[in-house]
């Protein structure tokens, strides 16, 4: 398991590869800024190359807050790379703050072309979904 810690020392973000499931899995934890998502979304692009696995399951339910202000670098550059890494499979656990909510289904409609990208409101929704996928 990775975490990464703001200058306090919280975490804000635990990756853990989850080999029997084919899987990584990251979630977030708190207010996000660009410069946390930057990190956060480069850790997974080094797990993928690192041993490719083509299911993520990215969860929010801990994240606060808006985080669109990064949607532009996800786009433009998150996403190839991580395609580019083997990502195919994207479940997407939502946070129960409404901004973050707006934030990933606007990260849906730009990225949604190239990911299978699918949002739900339940750790167990989402597990099952991706356990579905080959």
């Amino acid at each position: 398991m990775t975490s990464l810690t703001r200058g306090d020392g919280s975490v804000y973000l635990t990756v853990e590869r989850n080999r029997a499931e084919n899987w990584i899995h990251a979630q977030w934890h708190g207010r996000q800024t660009l410069g946390s998502i930057m990190d956060g979304g480069l850790t997974y692009v080094d797990m993928l190359r690192e041993e490719p696995c083509p299911k993520l399951l990215n969860d929010h339910r801990g994240l606060v807050g808006d985080f669109s202000a990064a949607n532009d670098w996800i786009e433009q550059v998150w996403t190839p790379l991580i395609v580019g890494a083997g990502l195919r499979y994207f479940a997407q656990v939502l946070s129960p703050d409404i901004f973050g909510q707006l934030a990933i289904e606007n990260l849906q409609i730009r990225i949604g072309d190239l990911l299978h990208i699918h949002l739900f409101d339940s750790l167990e929704n989402a597990q099952n979904w991706l356990r579905g996928r080959p």
